[in-house]
């Protein structure tokens, strides 16, 4: 496979179609960089508090609290889609998709197609009972690509937090 630089990602790396795998530790660097630039582009840059050595710590110690899929092209990881397992009184193991964020010099290109496609795979061969996430209601770009998948949106919820730290 061949790394694409900046310069050739419109004519080379358009013809590569993007392989998805298993995130692993030596790709905490990239996904990180990939989640302050999800925080850009939700305008809260300055709301990303967690740190690399966290990240590590919490997805590969003891006790992992999330695991991750990379769609990589060449060397390069232009995408991830980061998910967690909760747990519901009501319908059992369920799935939780944090997010899918992908580069944006790789928008539109089916990158973020093939992660949610490989998220929906992992979830019926782990027989999770369904697959849940958040989309910020201004966000009508990924309410749209979610929608292609038949996707269907709750109102009446109300998402409660408390900071804890």
């Amino acid at each position: 496979m061949t790394s694409c630089s900046p310069h050739e990602i419109l004519h080379i790396c358009e013809m590569e179609k993007a392989t998805i795998r298993k995130g692993t530790e030596v790709d905490i660097p990239a996904v990180y960089q990939l989640i302050k630039e999800l925080a850009l582009f939700e305008k809260a840059p300055d709301e990303v508090t967690n740190t690399e050595a966290e990240m590590l710590r919490d997805g590969f110690g003891p006790q992992p609290s999330y695991g991750f899929f990379v769609a990589e092209l060449g060397q390069k990881i232009v995408g991830i889609a980061l998910y967690y397992v909760r747990y519901s009184t009501w319908k059992g193991r369920c799935l939780y998709l944090e997010d899918i964020v992908v580069n944006e010099n790789f928008r539109g290109k089916g990158i973020g197609q093939l992660l949610f496609a490989e998220m929906i795979s992992f979830g019926k061969s782990g027989n999770f009972s369904n697959l849940s996430w958040q989309v910020l209601d201004w966000n009508t770009t990924a309410i749209d690509f979610y929608k292609k998948f038949d996707a269907e949106f709750d109102a009446g919820w109300i998402n409660g937090r408390i900071q804890l730290n």
